[in-house]
């Protein structure tokens, strides 16, 4: 019989995750249903989340923790029943989760702020700001392309000081990783195109690949100087992410330029389906990190798989846990409960094929779960 390694002692630093929304309670289960699904296609939320491992297995899950019946409805009741301090707070102390790191400009309209977060619930919050959301709001106000390019230089100059511990690029959602070097002309006349649009539609969703590239990469010189953590997505997300051009691989001429060396890259969600090529390259690079978020919880009975790839070839100070959970607090709960019971399998498998010793397994599972997100993060 395999050694069972015990990681739940370990706190879990969640070093990429999203606000709670501040809905007292969730209108209905098909609302409640889009939760657990990536897509925005209501027609999959409403007749094919229903029929995914991550609702069936999520819905026993739950219904254990809520003690209620195992039904979808049961649950729902249970859960809308719960103030949603109540409820947050008891789950993350149930997974032993003690810091978020919040990317708070996604549905920033409807979540808590952070401010609010940590005035309400049982969490220590850190901010990370996101780039192109950022971007954004200073396109909209700015007249001219040297005036938006100085508060954006202002505003991640001074990141940190204003208390965020990260930056957050969605560059893979955008325009993708490939990320080309691009002059200041082009980038001006990028910024007329969006600038005109903005004006006429007033917001913007800001797709341009000349202007993020050269946003990105003026960032990127900033964190060199700062030694300031990004994190990207790579891998799987929702629809408007071309999968092709989410692959971390496009990332290697940066990398391989030798002008980002201080900066620690941290690429976010197991690259999934790109996890051996992020593996490689967290592998090969001194300053790039391995998350395992999103594809933890939702590749579900997979979870042990992609964790055993995951340590096959990164280092194990190289590889963060978190949730990149959202909105709810059942995604943070199963996303914990899952990863963390993963891992144990997964390492109780690997001392078993004596690769590792039961202290060299205990070891790994504190720096995934904690250590290595208080490394990078320089976390007091």
């Amino acid at each position: 019989m395999p050694p069972q390694i015990d990681l739940s002692a370990i706190p879990i630093v969640d070093h990429h995750a999203h606000a709670l929304t501040k809905a007292v309670q969730i209108a209905s289960l098909v609302q409640y249903q889009g939760y657990f699904s990536e897509s925005p296609d209501p027609i999959i939320k409403a007749r094919y989340v229903p029929d995914s491992i991550m609702w069936l297995w999520a819905i026993r899950e739950l219904a254990g923790y809520l003690d209620c019946e195992p039904t979808a409805e049961a649950v729902f009741a249970a859960r809308n029943a719960r103030p949603i301090q109540e409820l947050a707070n008891g789950m993350w102390t149930d997974q032993n989760s003690v810091v978020l790191m919040i990317d708070y400009g996604f549905r920033s309209a409807e979540n808590y702020t952070p401010e609010e977060l940590r005035a309400t619930f049982n969490q220590r919050v850190e901010m990370i700001l996101r780039l192109e959301t950022f971007a954004q709001d200073l396109i909209l106000q700015h007249s001219t392309f040297s005036r938006m390019l100085d508060a954006f230089v202002a505003g991640v100059e001074g990141a940190r000081a204003a208390g965020h511990i990260a930056l957050k690029s969605i560059i893979a959602y955008r325009t993708g990783l490939d990320i080309a070097w691009t002059s200041r002309d082009d980038a001006v006349r990028a910024f007329g195109q969006v600038k005109d649009q903005a004006d006429r539609e007033g917001h913007i969703r800001l797709a341009s690949k000349p202007l993020c590239d050269f946003l990105v990469l003026t960032a990127l010189d900033i964190a060199n100087r700062q030694e300031m953590p990004i994190q990207f997505h790579t891998g799987f997300g929702d629809t408007d992410v071309d999968m092709l051009k989410a692959n971390p691989l496009h990332m290697r001429p940066l990398l391989q330029s030798d002008r980002f060396r201080k900066v620690p890259f941290v690429l976010l969600h197991a690259a999934y389906p790109y996890i051996r090529e992020l593996g490689y390259l967290a592998a090969m690079y001194p300053n790039v990190y391995m998350d395992l978020s999103l594809a933890i919880p939702f590749i579900t009975t997979q979870i042990p798989t992609l964790i055993h790839e995951a340590l096959g070839l990164t280092p194990l100070t190289k590889v963060l846990y978190s949730s990149d959970a959202f909105s709810i607090p059942e995604i943070f709960w199963l996303a914990n409960r899952w990863g963390r019971a993963g891992l144990e399998q997964v390492l109780s498998e690997i001392v078993q094929a004596g690769a590792l010793t039961e202290a060299q397994a205990q070891w790994a599972g504190e720096q995934i779960l904690s250590a290595n997100a208080r490394r990078v993060y320089q976390l007091a």
